[in-house]
């Protein structure tokens, strides 16, 4: 590989045999190098792939202000942690982690502690990646003695979910937390039902919300030139869900500044529909 540009003595930007645009890290891998000069492959720690349209200049310019033994060892604490595929897919992701750890260490050493809010909505609104976060907290400990506290699995999950939107900035992640327990609060208003956090029609109400979001963000919502005959049928048979997936469909309006297809909205209703399914507020089981 040829370098293009030299960052600092442990980040270049190469081209590989591709001739696509890569980004090197390695401890001494700039060190008294200069473009046109050939990549010393043993020096390479992590070579990052630019997606999603981002400029390698700007990414490069992040990880050189990186350790390349914390990016060694989020990659490694990933893998150990069953996040291999998404320390190899999503480059943001590793940035990010790496980014966090290493700043985290420093408050550390600095004794400055940092309290994360968002305890309760992360662990019921993203179960699946808290457990992850909980495996990389884990998996990183075991190499830095126990010095990150159990708070620090708050911070891996939104980075986790935030994968989901090709983005380096949490902004959008707690965003949509902040809407989702919003939205939740809705339905059981609305609805008059109690939802139970742990039950399978919240959990996948939850879920179409996130990649509800995630279409909005990658601006690929579902839609046509009409109006599909199967959002018709849906706003026909669940009218009391349609009022509710109205409402929620105002929310996202407000806080996004975008406006929800037809097709969108009676999904969401169907999904409102199912989630509503449950013992009305102050029912009880008759025998």
């Amino acid at each position: 590989m040829e370098i293009l540009r030299v960052f600092n003595n442990n980040v270049v930007l190469a081209k590989d045999d591709h001739a696509d645009e890569v980004i090197l890290t390695g401890r001494g891998l700039g060190f008294q190098t200069k473009p046109g000069a050939h990549v010393d492959p043993t020096k390479v720690v992590r070579k990052f792939i630019p997606s999603d349209g981002r400029d390698p200049d700007h990414m490069a310019e992040m990880l050189s202000c990186i350790s390349p033994d914390i990016i060694q060892l989020v990659t490694d604490a990933m893998q150990a942690s069953g996040l291999k595929e998404l320390s190899q897919n999503k480059p943001m992701l590793v940035m990010a982690l790496s980014d966090h750890v290493g700043f985290a260490l420093q408050r550390i050493k600095k004794g400055i502690a940092v309290e994360y809010p968002l305890q309760a909505e992360v662990e019921h609104l993203y179960p699946e990646e808290y457990a992850k976060a909980n495996e990389l907290l884990h998996a990183l400990n075991a190499k830095l003695n126990d010095v990150l506290p159990k708070a620090e699995a708050i911070a891996f999950a939104l980075h986790l979910v935030n994968a989901g939107f090709s983005s380096g900035d949490l902004t959008y992640t707690y965003t949509m937390t902040g809407i989702i327990q919003q939205m939740l609060a809705v339905v059981e208003s609305s609805c008059n039902v109690t939802l139970d956090s742990s039950s399978i029609n919240v959990g996948r109400f939850i879920t179409h919300l996130r990649y509800l979001f995630v279409r909005i963000h990658q601006h690929t919502q579902l839609e046509g030139d009409e109006r599909s005959p199967i959002a018709t049928a849906i706003m026909q048979s669940y009218p009391e869900a349609m009022d509710c997936a109205q409402k929620l469909a105002t929310i996202v309006e407000l806080r996004f500044d975008v406006n929800l297809t037809d097709d969108e909205i009676a999904y969401l209703a169907l999904h409102v529909y199912r989630v509503a399914q449950q013992p009305k507020v102050g029912s009880k089981n008759r025998q």
